[in-house]
């Protein structure tokens, strides 16, 4: 018996120490580059919005809450750089590689390693809160603001918009989805910390 509970938590501590090894940030920044591609690929367009609605910002608040901030936003500048160089990682929907980072969806690409830093250090760094839940819904919150304040400025400024049309265009029709993503990243992630801690 002893041996047996020996064995299972010199597993459990080899399985964190690769966590928090350089290689293993490497790795699981690398896998959320994968998780990335995958959630821009399911999108719809919209006939209204030269944006399409993604699932993007939900991989960015489930990596930001789980690589933490630091490793989650190398994460996000991998990814912008995959795209970039012309991997296949961005939605469908736009022209790829270089052209993608300049056109209307710019904006919000470019603020994905913000708010996955800001949603990884949110919920390790609010300490007044004591619920994982809160903690993610806040942090899932602010991120997306930093996602929206980016991706609405950018449109705004690249289409001349006024605050009233950037508002319609880049933000109104993705509130109700957003607030959906904030609450299934939050949830997760609450129930990724009770498994932890079981």
């Amino acid at each position: 018996m002893q041996s047996t509970l020996s064995t299972n938590l010199d597993s459990v501590v080899s399985a964190n120490s690769f966590a928090d090894s350089l290689a293993g940030k490497a790795a699981f920044a690398v896998a959320a580059t994968g998780l990335m591609a995958l959630a821009a690929h399911i999108s719809l367009p919209l006939p209204f919005s030269p944006v399409p609605l993604t699932l993007t910002p939900f991989a960015v608040l489930i990596i930001g809450m789980t690589l933490g901030p630091v490793t989650a936003f190398a994460a996000m500048v991998l990814y912008l750089a995959e795209g970039a160089m012309g991997l296949p990682v961005f939605t469908p929907q736009g022209p790829g590689g270089i052209a993608q980072l300049l056109g209307p969806t710019a904006g919000y690409l470019f603020s994905y390693p913000l708010a996955a830093l800001a949603a990884g250090w949110l919920v390790r760094n609010l300490k007044l809160v004591s619920s994982p839940l809160v903690r993610g819904l806040a942090a899932g919150i602010i991120a997306i603001a930093i996602v929206f304040t980016c991706g609405a400025g950018w449109l705004a400024t690249l289409l001349h918009l006024n605050l009233s049309a950037a508002w319609h265009l880049a933000v109104a029709p993705f509130l109700p989805g957003e607030i959906v993503k904030i609450a299934a990243a939050a949830t997760l992630y609450s129930t990724m910390r009770r498994w932890q801690r079981s």
